[in-house]
């Protein structure tokens, strides 16, 4: 390995086998007789989990055996920070589980230069009977380095973590926000060379979200090899230089985050513009469920491509179960980088406040003409009840649609024909003042 490649990944495979479950036996007496009954079988049976023949072509092996990463090759530079996107169980975990040595690869090499830091899991590496400050050194420790280094960290770490009130109170009375606080803080301050961060980051609140993100990006200032995998695109695009594209275990694309992120958007699932769910697939729970999502034209139709000057409908169909609840449905439209260009919230007066009914409802929200530019966006739906808040659902860029330049005399282009960068094209009252 080159003295400036910090990661170096070649021919790395990783599959399992898929189990089957076995009837059970109606009582505790008849599976204790049958486990003493069978002991050579069922052993074998455990062991084929973790017994394989050698490698060969897919269409050989059973049916059973999943390849969770198939012949993944990539080189990271020191310093580099590098995004890992797909869809979920695409191999992105696996991958980062590999790459620290929890699970061993089937075939291939891995080569990491220096100290690794990982967060894969709220509370990887904590013992719950340990208090929070008997589990910084513990973790530390784990991590290789000395309890003098530690203990010089130690302020800072509890300073970021935010949770200095309960330091001396054991990590199992922790909430999941709080031990990936403490988590986050102890593999990020230890200056390791290599930083692994998983979606964990999630679970946390959005200011300490922006609190890890900003120390992500310090460390790749500082020369640290950060590889972080995340469904939050933005973060992506803003925190990395470089992205792979995983699709069912084999990366299928490498370049830069924004290009990266804009060809996992899209995606040729998100191509239409409308999206619906049966009954037992509908997103959501008893209080609500989404039955479908569309973008729709002044007519009612629904193109893939809309014209910039007109008004552009966003509609939801979802049904109430219980009735009682003041329900907040809303959408965010995001454009091909990932990057939130609004939040809509239903504001009709009638429903602020109030509880809805169980039925079926409908609602529709306009987006003037002349205010998206030209380009591609994506259309997320979430519904929410408030007093106490809560998400009932949430469907992500669930529908696609386009927005194409009308070179005519109108709108925000006036006269103007060239490109005209940017994702909002409003168009704006102007004054001009002459005298001769």
């Amino acid at each position: 390995m080159t003295s400036d490649v910090a990661v170096k990944v070649r021919g790395l495979s990783k599959r399992y086998r898929i189990g089957e479950q076995d009837k059970l036996e109606d009582n505790l007496f008849k599976s204790v007789l049958q486990t003493i009954k069978k002991p050579i079988s069922n052993y074998k049976k455990y062991r084929s989990f973790y017994e394989f023949d050698e490698v060969g072509e897919a269409e050989d092996e059973p049916t059973n055996v999943l390849w969770a990463l198939k012949d993944i090759n990539f080189d990271v530079p020191e310093g580099q920070v590098m995004g890992i996107v797909g869809a979920n169980g695409a191999g992105k975990s696996t991958l980062l589980k590999v790459l620290t040595g929890i699970t061993p690869p089937t075939t291939g090499q891995i080569n990491i230069r220096g100290r690794v830091s990982s967060l894969l899991e709220v509370g990887t590496g904590f013992h719950p009977e340990l208090t929070g400050r008997e589990n910084v050194f513990l973790n530390g420790t784990m991590l290789g380095m000395k309890k003098n280094e530690v203990r010089q960290k130690f302020d800072e770490i509890i300073d970021f973590s935010g949770i200095e009130k309960f330091l001396d109170t054991p990590v199992k009375r922790y909430s999941s926000g709080m031990r990936v606080r403490l988590a986050f803080a102890v593999a990020a301050h230890l200056e390791p060379e290599v930083l692994i961060i998983d979606e964990v980051l999630a679970v946390g609140d959005a200011t300490f979200q922006r609190k890890c993100l900003n120390k992500m990006d310090d460390s790749s200032k500082q020369g640290r090899t950060v590889l972080f995998v995340s469904h939050n695109l933005p973060a992506v695009t803003r925190l990395c230089t470089r992205a792979i594209l995983l699709q069912e275990g084999k990366i299928i694309l490498d370049g830069g985050a924004s290009e990266i992120v804009s060809a996992y958007l899209r995606d040729a699932d998100r191509e239409v513009a409308l999206a619906s769910w049966s009954e037992e697939d509908a997103p959501g729970d008893d209080v609500a469920r989404l039955r479908s999502v569309r973008v729709i034209d002044p007519h009612g139709e629904t193109p893939n491509t809309f014209d910039i000057r007109h008004p552009i409908g966003l509609e939801m169909k979802y049904s109430v179960g219980e009735s009682g609840h003041q329900l907040l449905p809303h959408y965010m439209v995001l454009n091909d980088q990932g990057l939130t260009m609004f939040t809509a919230l239903e504001t009709q007066p009638e429903w602020q406040g109030k509880t809805r009914n169980a039925g079926e409802y409908t609602t529709v929200a306009w987006i003037p003409g002349n205010l998206l530019g030209s380009g591609r966006f994506y259309l997320s739906a979430v519904m929410a009840s408030m007093a106490p808040f809560q998400n009932h659902f949430y469907a992500p860029e669930a529908v696609a649609f386009n927005i194409e330049d009308n070179f005519e005399v109108d709108g925000a282009r006036g006269v103007y024909t060239g490109a005209m960068d940017g994702v909002i094209r409003p168009k704006l009252e102007w004054e001009t003042e002459y005298s001769a």
